[in-house]
């Protein structure tokens, strides 16, 4: 197969139109670069050029030869290039999930700095619970995910960085008897349907609001309509119950809706980012992101 050094001396000649033009520009022996001509001829099997006194002509094969491979060069450099920048994380698919208790606008701040930084580098943003991140990133599938915990399960082939907790509120229908307090104890919910419940084998937001609850010595009374995503805000708008939901989550409500904060100490929910042992670099990238971000 031709190399890429015979086919820069062959596009060069062409392009100077002689061997003597062609050896100066490309700073090499004459003989040398008629030798190398010589064999990449051999080696396609036909003559790129006619010799003549003045200098030297493509032959057909060879005007045609020229055609096709005049761009390689720019295509390698190209892929050079690109390839560089997905190594430095400046370029390539960035595959990153987050859980529905940290909505994707928590993440846009992040997002439009990575974006910012890396202008050939895209982002594939989906929703998926946390214990599903696990096996996502664990598998390849994901470069990164950001997760609510706790999680009932852990994975070797996954590493998880803690986030800086998140302050805890309650949302209530803005009827409620308790939408014009000023702040609520975890207690004082006792009586009330929650309209979220736990998933007997996920853990996230759900179940840390369950512990909170069972720590105070009350088991969260289920509503009649539940719902483990962020629809659950608009069950609480239609004053089907309340919920407990960390502060990230507040901009997402309907009007219909009252925030009031936690007033407990330990009313907070922590979250964390799931990255593979060997991180890309725009995994990387997006991580240290998001940690000054969060």
């Amino acid at each position: 197969m031709p190399s890429l050094k015979q086919i820069r001396y062959f596009l060069t000649v062409a392009d100077q139109g002689g061997f003597s033009q062609a050896a100066s520009s490309l700073y090499v022996a004459q003989p040398a670069l008629s030798r190398q001509i010589a064999l990449l001829e051999e080696e396609l099997g036909f003559p790129l050029f006619v010799r003549e006194a003045r200098g030297v002509s493509l032959t057909p094969a060879g005007s045609l030869y020229r055609e096709r491979v005049a761009g390689l060069e720019g295509l390698l450099a190209g892929a050079a290039e690109e390839c560089g920048q997905l190594a430095k994380g400046e370029a390539g698919l960035l595959r990153v999930l987050h859980s529905s208790s940290l909505p994707a606008r928590s993440l846009f701040p992040a997002m439009q700095s990575f974006l910012a930084e890396s202008p050939r580098a895209r982002i594939d943003l989906d929703r998926v619970a946390s214990e599903t991140q696990l096996t996502e990133v664990a598998a390849g599938r994901a470069d990164l995910g950001l997760i609510r915990l706790p999680v009932l399960r852990r994975d070797s082939a996954v590493k998880l960085i803690a986030l800086p907790a998140e302050p805890l509120w309650v949302a209530l229908p803005s009827a409620h008897r308790l939408s014009a307090c000023a702040s609520l104890t975890i207690d004082a919910l006792r009586e009330e349907a929650f309209v979220s419940a736990v998933h007997r084998e996920r853990g996230g937001l759900a179940r840390r609001v369950t512990d909170l609850c069972l720590q105070r010595g009350f088991v969260p009374r289920t509503a009649r309509v539940i719902s483990r995503k962020t629809s659950m805000l608009d069950l609480v708008a239609a004053g089907l119950g309340i919920a407990v939901v960390p502060a990230g989550m507040l901009s997402t409500a309907p009007a219909e809706v009252v925030f009031t904060p936690l007033s407990d100490a330990d009313a907070e929910a922590q979250r964390a980012l799931l990255l593979p042992l060997q991180p890309s670099p725009l995994a990387l990238r997006f991580a240290s992101l998001l940690q000054q971000m969060l």
